[in-house]
This record gives C-alpha cells, structure tokens and sequence, in this order.
C-alpha cells in the first residue's frame, strides 16, 4: 500500500508499532521457518499502533517492545497512550514513556477502563504511588474510559471486545478500525464498525485459540463488516507473510492483506 503523507487536517497517519502475538516473532528458541525468515515482514514486534497528526502522537498500548518501537519510528513526542486492556504484552512498555515526560516536561495523559487502570497500578505501583522517589518514575494523568473521547482533533470510539471471556477494547477513529486481542465481536459492537476504510483485526492462525480469531475467523467479520481494506494483526509464527497473503489472494479476498511493523496508512476523521 502506498505511504502518502498527511495532507490536510482532516486527515492523521496510522502506524502498525507491532503486528506480532504476545512471544513476538522470532520467538525465543523456535526453530521454525518463519522464525529464522530472512523476510523482514517476518520481524514481529508486540502489538501496539501508533496514530499521528500535525506532530502530535498517540499510542495505543505500549508494549514491552515499545522503546525499540519508537526509537525505530523516531517519535521524538509522545501526548497520549490509549490501552486496550492490561495484559503484559500491551503494558510492559509503560516505563519508557519517562524521556517523554523529561523532554516534554508534562504528565502524559493516560486512556484505559477502570480494570485496565487498576492493572497499570499494581504492575507500576512505584508510578502511582505518593512516595517521593530520587530516581525518574512515569508522570501521567488517569483519564477512565467511559465512552468516546477526543484525541488529536479527532473521536476515538471505544469497540467492546471479547478476549476469551474478558472484556477488552478496539478503537474506531474516523474510517479506521483497531481491533487486537480478541476471539468473538459482540453484535452490539458490530453497529460502530459500519462504513470502514481500514480495518485492522486479530488473526493469531489457523489453528483455534481459545482467545484469539483464526484466519477463517477474521475472514468471516470482514465478510460480515465489508471494510475497503483489512490487515491482520497479533500474528503468530505459524503465518509467513508473503505465503499468507498470497493465499488470502488465492481465496478471494485481495483486500485482506497481513499488516507487518512499519505499515502506514491514511485516516480520514
């Protein structure tokens, strides 16, 4: 997909961070094919995206890859996180938001359901805490997720999601969908995902995971959702790239295509 930069203020830029599943890819001593790839599509990160407009960022989770992330998207301002849910793969990067504060010298604010909140706390109780401490500790602002809000000029639609029983979110910005972690989409959330641009959705294999969608399982939401386009993400081992989208190809769905570290794409809001 061609880049294109961002040409006037109704548009912002997406950035996939991550597109890899919770071990990342190459997974640590895996003697696997699409472990040892020399693709660089094959080079998984954990999943996070980030969302650009007018040099203002945000991201949505930050993974314990988030440092290599921006260091590698050269973020040189971060103003918002956005959390799906709590789990260690969408939080561990939390720390490194500290040069963020230095730089900018500014508390980041932070977006996340309560359950979510109380995770960050007790995982980051030192940044939380009214302890005074010498060394540097993440400096944010709690804002609890309770409906749509506002971030970079545009409304972020929070998307219930089920993880395998618990209760996660997606986002909708504008025609753009980010749907991670997820294994079933309630019908009440298939209401906020009509008329989509881009639809980026949880594809972890094609075997069944009890908290994931398979290949044949996003296939049949964007059946159901008739995105322009759809990328997948949170992607194992099992699914080489070029393979996988030639195959999605061969299939029927040339506009399904596996998302990968770097993709960008624009979003009209």
């Amino acid at each position: 997909m061609p880049v294109e930069t961002i040409s006037h203020s109704e548009k912002l830029q997406l950035t996939v961070l991550g597109s890899g599943t919770s071990m990342g890819v190459p997974t640590l001593a895996c003697p696997c094919r699409v472990c040892h790839s020399t693709d660089a599509h094959d080079k998984r990160t954990r999943p996070s995206i980030l969302l650009s407009r007018d040099e203002q960022n945000v991201v949505i989770d930050t993974s314990p890859d988030f440092r290599e992330q921006a260091l590698r998207e050269n973020i040189l301002r971060l103003d918002a996180i956005v959390f799906t849910h709590g789990h260690a793969d969408h939080i561990l990067g939390f720390d490194d938001i500290r040069p963020y504060n230095m730089r900018q010298k500014e508390r980041l604010p932070i977006f996340a359901e309560q359950e979510t909140l109380a995770v960050l706390r007790r995982t980051f109780a030192y940044a939380f805490s009214d302890v005074p401490v010498q060394s540097t500790i993440p400096q944010v602002t709690v804002h609890p997720i309770q409906g749509p809000f506002q971030l970079l000029g545009a409304k972020f639609i929070p998307v219930p999601l089920d993880h395998g029983g618990l209760r996660v979110l997606g986002f909708r910005v504008g025609g753009a969908a980010y749907l991670t972690d997820f294994s079933r989409l309630p019908d009440e959330s298939k209401n906020l995902l009509s008329g989509l641009d881009d639809l980026i959705l949880d594809a972890l294999r094609d075997t069944p995971h009890p908290m994931h969608l398979t290949v044949e399982q996003a296939l049949g939401i964007v059946r159901e959702l008739t995105p322009k386009r759809a990328w997948f993400t949170h992607i194992s081992h099992d699914l080489p790239h070029e393979e996988t989208n030639a195959r999605l190809r061969s299939a029927g769905f040339p506009q399904v295509q596996m998302a990968y570290d770097g993709l960008r794409m624009e979003v009209t809001i």
